[in-house]
């Protein structure tokens, strides 16, 4: 039987730069999920995460549909269950 987990999914905004299917990994914080969702596509990391390790400007990140506001210590605690989008804002003129 497989343990309880979180859904992980990356937009077709971050998906059209590296192909990444919806993750389930273990329960944890935020980082951790992250970190965990990202192992299955290496290259997206830098699309998602800046040189310190916080969340880009232009991306968002939402758990349960509410938008996280922390953008660099990702301490949210995430339950099984749980479901994680990740979204690369769209500019243009």
């Amino acid at each position: 039987m497989t343990a309880p987990a979180v859904c992980v999914e990356f937009a077709a905004s971050l998906r059209r730069h590296v192909d990444c299917a919806p993750q389930s990994v273990a329960p944890g914080s935020l980082r951790v999920v992250l970190e965990a969702a990202l192992a299955a596509a290496p290259p997206l990391v830098h699309y998602v995460f800046d040189d310190q390790r916080a969340v880009r400007r232009h991306v968002a990140v939402f758990v349960n549909q509410q938008m996280v506001q922390d953008r660099e210590r990702l301490d949210q605690m995430l339950q099984p269950g749980d479901r994680v989008l990740v979204i690369g804002a769209l500019t243009g003129g």
